[in-house]
């Protein structure tokens, strides 16, 4: 079975950004030599996550909402105290989401649903480069 490794290098604007990375990822399957398999999506970091959501207006202020709601930007965090880098909410809200997902895919086409994406979300307190990980296997 063979395994093809690609990766996918972006900037965020921290603070819940939510950016929509379909068809960076769509577009490594079709550019990949494998007709029917999975994808592996996973971003490096202990800031960011990722996920699959319907990519539209109110739910890109519904989820930063939503996760302010279960680890508030202004909470008390341990991280904090040791570090002093403001950012212990970004690293508890990354744990929560996790840093990869699989799709699978059939004919170089991934199964997301008609209103589904895939999105990385970047919790950090600042602007991050981020490299994402996109590993293609199937044959």
């Amino acid at each position: 079975m063979p395994v093809v490794t690609k990766k996918i290098k972006l900037s965020s604007k921290g603070e819940t950004d939510i950016i929509d990375i379909t068809d960076k990822v769509s577009d490594c399957v079709e550019g990949s030599k494998v007709k029917d398999g999975a994808v592996t999506i996973f971003v490096s970091g202990s800031t960011a996550g990722l996920t699959t959501i319907e990519y539209e207006p109110g739910l890109l202020k519904d989820l930063p909402k939503a996760f302010e709601v279960i680890a508030p930007r202004q909470g008390e965090y341990h991280h904090n105290l040791r570090w002093h880098d403001g950012n212990g909410f970004s690293h508890v809200r990354a744990a929560m989401l996790g840093p990869s997902l699989s799709v699978p895919f059939s004919n170089k086409r991934l199964h997301l649903g008609t209103w589904q994406q895939i999105v990385l979300i970047d919790f950090d307190n600042r602007a991050r480069s981020r490299e994402i990980i996109v590993q293609i296997m199937g044959e």
